[in-house]
């Protein structure tokens, strides 16, 4: 499942600032990536080797740079100064982590991509949703052949496109309403429709109230992944849900249900395990595809040419058809980069982080087992040695050529090695779908006196939505 700490209650900035202080390019101080690899080279042969204490960084304080991370705006504003002020390799302190050191450099972070563990203090706040073990924190061992049943179904073209006639019928009947209406919020609807697409895949389409399941499911987040103190009530009532939750599974599994919990089963996991990983599958799909999705038609709103091109691509392909095949979908690749690039530019996940458990070479400096390796995704995505100009909406950074000519790991929109998302294929599909079901009924115009001002939660979410203004531009046909 796809790295997730920016939920943690402690990190999330009290005020956010500017959508451009939050877009602020990362500009190492450190030369580009070739000539910082020839350095550390040099470096390295001479046998000039440091610690972590000799990688820069600001001084320690007392409360473990809670209070830097809090002044900074939150963690990743925070990330951001670090690395424009000490290069692409940066020691820090993070409540939690003891030792930690971030990397925004993808020649650095390749050194660190075939790290199999995860800090377990970093993703505690996840352990009371889980009844066999916080999955996200999952020793190797146990992870492997986890994620190898993940990928069995998840990363499957059988899978997508059997479950594709659904996601179409979802997606149109959100555009049918708001075809109905003339302004509307964009994440409240795309979070709720990823919930009920993901839903759809994990459980099943025969779960007796899927509305049901969805209200259970955000009464879960609420509590557990809220900003602040919980009452014995609200305590209570998230139980009740968690309760009713892993009922839904454990007859979905009675039942045969649906392939992925089908191939858990298969792959020989408890029951107990098995509710785990649907409740965990249904939080990483739930906000991060309609988050990623309401960014780019943010970006689009705000951008008259690329959004020209998109709705031009569609008419080309689509006819006079509202949404487009599975097939279609290969069609569309002006779609496919702007997603990509909203994606860069917001990435729904910003950080990740792994836990070295043997001593591993940066570069000259030789980090111990057991530190932290964070990974600002953010920062990593607005570094201007390998994105120039970085804060600039380009869908073409993404053309083949493009891509081709950028480090791999210069855009890591789902993490990276055995721990990156294994949904990442699936969250692509559903949210070129959904954008082509959308883009083909509307166009969309940004509410101008409603600020859009991105903050740090579980997920790169705007603190108070996203508002459009919406104009039809396609009628579907009517049914006989």
């Amino acid at each position: 499942m796809e790295d997730k700490l920016a939920g943690h209650p402690q990190w999330a900035p009290e005020q956010a600032g500017e959508i451009r202080a939050y877009a602020a390019p990362c500009r190492p101080s450190c030369p580009p990536g070739a000539v910082i690899v020839s350095r550390l080279a040099r470096r390295a042969r001479s046998g000039d080797r440091g610690g972590v204490r000799d990688i820069p960084g600001p001084p320690d304080r007392p409360d473990s740079g809670l209070s830097a991370i809090t002044a900074a705006g939150g963690l990743h504003a925070y990330q951001l100064r670090l690395h424009e002020r000490y290069g692409p390799l940066v020691r820090f302190q993070l409540p939690g982590a003891p030792s930690a050191v971030s990397v925004a450099d993808p020649v650095l972070l390749e050194a660190t991509a075939a790290i199999d563990n995860r800090p377990e203090r970093l993703f505690e706040f996840l352990a009371p949703l889980c009844e066999a073990g916080n999955l996200q924190t999952l020793p190797a061992h146990e992870h492997t052949p986890f994620r190898r049943a993940l990928l069995s179904v998840l990363a499957g073209r059988r899978s997508h496109e059997a479950h594709f006639a659904a996601f179409t019928a979802l997606a149109t009947d959100l555009a049918d309403r708001w075809a109905a209406t003339g302004e509307v919020t964009l994440q409240q609807d795309l979070s709720a429709l990823s919930l009920r697409m993901i839903c759809q895949y994990a459980l099943g389409g025969d779960i007796d109230d899927p509305a049901g399941v969805v209200r259970a499911f955000e009464t879960v987040l609420t509590v557990h992944l809220g900003r602040g103190p919980q009452s014995d009530d609200d305590l209570t009532r998230a139980g009740l849900a968690l309760a009713h939750l892993r009922g839904v599974v454990d007859g979905v599994l009675a039942a045969g249900g649906s392939d992925l919990v089908a191939a858990l089963d298969e792959a020989g996991l408890s029951a107990a395990r098995i509710r785990d990983s649907v409740l965990m599958i249904m939080l990483a799909a739930h906000h991060t595809t309609g988050v990623a999705v309401s960014w780019t038609l943010h970006l689009l709103s705000r951008h008259p040419e690329p959004a020209a091109r998109v709705a031009a691509e569609l008419d080309a392909v689509l006819g006079d058809r509202p949404a487009p095949s599975y097939a279609d979908l290969r069609r569309l690749p002006y779609l496919e980069r702007c997603l990509k690039e909203s994606m860069r530019l917001f990435p729904p996940g910003p950080y990740g982080a792994r836990e070295t458990i043997g001593e591993l070479a940066l570069g000259p400096h030789i980090v111990p087992a057991g530190t932290t390796i964070f990974y600002p995704f953010w920062a990593v995505h607005l570094n201007p040695e390998h994105w120039p100009d970085p804060e600039t909406f380009d869908p073409d950074r993404f053309t083949p050529e493009a891509s081709a000519r950028r480090h791999r790991y210069a855009y890591l929109p789902f993490g990276l090695g055995p721990r990156a998302c294994e949904g990442a294929s699936l969250a692509m599909v559903e949210a070129e779908l959904v954008l082509a079901v959308l883009l083909r009924r509307f166009r969309l115009e940004p509410v101008e006196e409603h600020p859009v001002v991105p903050v740090e939660r579980f997920v790169l979410w705007a603190e108070h939505d996203i508002r459009m203004r919406l104009t039809t531009r396609f009628r579907p046909p009517a049914e006989p």
